[in-house]
């Protein structure tokens, strides 16, 4: 059997790769490929799934839906001739009989239907939650706001779900169980399997942070340069109103930078802040750079980022994909708008709506200390992140559901 995954989106491509892996593994006959809409792939390569098709980094990095500026660099390089020559390649690829795996938006979805092959769709960038939760609808700045999917009474356009009903569609994945339910009412074949997003995330160490007296806190800066480096300025600026806020307790701060960025930019910022390396020189291919301010302990990392997420009581986050997972352990994040073009204000509300109470957005990194007392000095509301947090983004292990599902429909066995 020939499957080839469509993805538009570095978080888009681990969720595609990581079905695909878990699929071979129970179907050894499985010729998977894949075709990366945005970049170039490079999980894909890492995860051994050969790419067809022309791939390429775009200024945007996938984000021109923040801004229609990004859209016009993107055109600038060359993205229609690059759309066309995916399209080709799509096509190419499905004569040979090959079902779809689209996973992202409606940009793979709609592709998927052109190819004119079955197909099967993971919804990553839509969640009902978006615009109401179990108690009801979420309050709206203006009836600009979502004022379309209010109407029609889902997060999904008419047209979205148009592409998940047709018969040739023969599986929806969103990514949490509201969504599903809301998609199930319009007779889209909706199942609701969890999220890939929390899949992969075992930590090397069992870790038993809740009987630490150290306070551990998290840093996360996103993954699209040059804004990350502007994001962890920020992040920065916040931590210095934590240190201050809590002068008196043993206190860790960890930093978790993608691996597709250059780290020592993250590491002379430090250095010129005061910060100190615990040994005589910087050897960024370590699992770790270690500083201390102080008592103050600083690991800055881009292989720990598990470890990291199972270690910290708490974020401090301006990041997409790296956010939701963490909120989806069950603990908090104080999250701080920034300039774009992905993690905008637009951006961090909605991102809060998304997640609920798990993330408390401010408006300035002054405020971090403070709203980080409030919310670790109040157990009922930690209490109500966990059990959140875990609701939202589900169990672990969706990958290999959704594997096994498509295996049943599709397999051969």
């Amino acid at each position: 059997m020939h499957i080839l995954c469509l993805s538009n989106g570095h978080g888009e491509d681990m969720i595609g790769a990581c079905i695909l892996q878990s699929w071979q593994q129970q179907n050894l006959d499985l010729q998977a490929v894949a075709l990366p809409l945005v970049g170039e792939g490079v999980v894909y390569q890492q995860s051994h799934i050969p790419i067809i098709g022309s791939v390429k980094n775009m200024p945007s990095g996938g984000f021109i839906n923040m801004d229609s500026k990004e859209l016009l660099k993107d055109v600038g390089s060359g993205l229609f001739p690059l759309t066309l020559q995916q399209l080709t390649a799509i096509k190419s690829w499905s004569k040979q009989g090959a079902k779809i795996l689209a996973v992202g938006d409606i940009v793979p979805l709609l592709m998927a239907w052109w190819s004119g092959v079955d197909y099967a769709f993971v919804g990553t960038a839509k969640s009902e939650y978006y615009l109401r939760d179990e108690a009801g609808w979420l309050p709206s700045k203006n009836w600009w706001s979502y004022g379309l999917e209010r109407m029609t009474q889902c997060i999904y356009f008419p047209w979205e779900r148009w592409l998940m009903s047709r018969t040739r569609c023969r599986g929806v994945f969103p990514r949490d169980r509201l969504t599903s339910l809301t998609l199930q009412r319009f007779k889209i074949p909706a199942v609701d399997l969890g999220n890939p997003m929390m899949d992969g995330l075992h930590p090397s160490t069992n870790y038993e942070i809740n009987e630490s007296a150290r306070l551990t806190v998290l840093l996360l800066p996103g993954s699209r340069a040059p804004e990350v480096y502007r994001n962890w300025e920020q992040l920065l600026m916040a931590l210095d109103r934590v240190m201050g806020e809590y002068r008196r307790v043993d206190l860790q701060i960890l930093a978790a930078i993608a691996a597709n960025l250059d780290c020592q930019p993250f590491v002379q910022s430090l250095l010129t802040k005061g910060w100190q390396l615990q040994t005589t020189h910087i050897n960024l291919s370590d699992a770790a750079v270690h500083l201390n301010k102080g008592p103050v302990q600083f690991s800055i990392s881009q292989r720990d980022f598990a470890d990291y997420l199972h270690r910290a009581h708490v974020a401090i986050a301006m990041a997409g994909t790296a956010t939701e997972q963490f909120a989806g352990l069950g603990k908090p994040v104080i999250s701080i708008p920034g300039q774009g073009p992905q993690f905008t204000r637009a951006f961090a509300e909605a991102q809060t709506r998304l997640l609920g109470s798990s993330v408390t957005l401010i408006t300035n990194p002054t405020q971090a200390g403070t709203t980080l007392k409030t919310i670790l000095d109040d157990p009922d509301r930690l209490y109500i992140i966990s059990q959140n947090g875990r609701n939202r983004l589900g169990k672990p292990g969706a990958a290999h559901r959704i594997a096994h599902y498509l295996e049943t429909i599709w397999g051969t066995r």
